[in-house]
């Protein structure tokens, strides 16, 4: 019962407060199957987190998209190489196989710090009257192979962490598409929707059987939890999209990352002690 309750509120929280930054939240989701219910760090785990990010991918994504917080352009470029990139990260969790756990957590605390800097730079520029504005227009021109670059990075991270990567699609389009914080935020949760079940199914399809026995086996209320995550998705988005402003969405981000980041850095040290 407790157990049941405190993934379904986890689910819910998590979902509501990274809708509105353009992040699945796939790097809270993780150790929240980890942690609280109990799941070995695997390909199962990495399936059911992906799962709930797409939920809020699609939950937050289409309220983005409705007030016009997107760029088809810039989507269609980094889709290439998102999806190239998914499709080697599957790979990547299969040859690792057991050795995932500690190879997650590395990967996962380079790609924090990376993040961190990348938007704290973003900030600066923005406070000292950068390009961007509040409009979702695009500002620059497309640097498409830096673009697909990126975002294959995005894709691999995604298949290998679990996560929506939306901590490397929301910079990298900021960067390489010109775009402000919420049509970069809108874009990336539209690379989401499209990448998050092709890394899903090549994971199911790839692996033995053990996910799907997994999955038989877990209670009536786990499968609830992607519904879950999308109303908190929406909710969250609703929230964000009309009462935080851009500065204050990218600290929000910040400090999620920091959340994250210290916690990871924890356990490889418990790894190494």
């Amino acid at each position: 019962m407790l157990e049941s309750l405190a993934m379904t509120v986890g689910v819910f929280l998590v979902a509501f407060m990274f809708a509105p930054i353009g992040m699945g939240g796939g790097m809270l989701f993780a150790p929240l199957l980890h942690y609280v219910a109990g799941w070995p760090i695997d390909g199962t785990l990495l399936a059911m987190s992906l799962t709930l990010t797409w939920a809020v991918s699609i939950g937050s994504g289409l309220r983005h998209r409705r007030k016009g917080y997107h760029n088809d352009e810039a989507t269609k470029v980094a889709l290439s190489g998102a999806l190239l990139g998914a499709l080697l990260g599957v790979a990547i969790v299969n040859v690792l196989g057991s050795g995932l756990d500690a190879v997650f957590k590395v990967l996962s605390i380079v790609m924090l710090v990376w993040a961190l800097v990348k938007t704290k730079r973003k900030i600066e520029r923005e406070l000292h009257g950068a390009e961007g504005d509040e409009d979702g227009t695009q500002v620059a021109k497309i640097q498409t192979l830096h673009l697909r670059m990126g975002a294959g990075v995005g894709g691999a991270l995604s298949s290998v962490l679990g996560v929506g990567a939306g901590v490397i699609y929301v910079p990298v389009l900021q960067q390489n598409a010109g775009l402000d914080a919420r049509s970069s935020i809108g874009s990336s949760l539209a690379i989401m929707m499209l990448v998050v079940p092709v890394a899903i199914l090549t994971l199911l399809m790839t692996s033995d059987a053990g996910i799907v026995s997994t999955f038989a086996n877990q209670p009536w209320w786990f499968f609830a939890l992607p519904f879950v995550a999308y109303l908190g998705a929406t909710s969250g988005a609703t929230f964000g999209i009309t009462k935080i402003s851009t500065e204050n969405i990218m600290k929000v981000f910040m400090a999620l990352v920091a959340i994250v980041l210290v916690r990871y850095v924890a356990d490889i040290a418990g790894l190494m002690l």
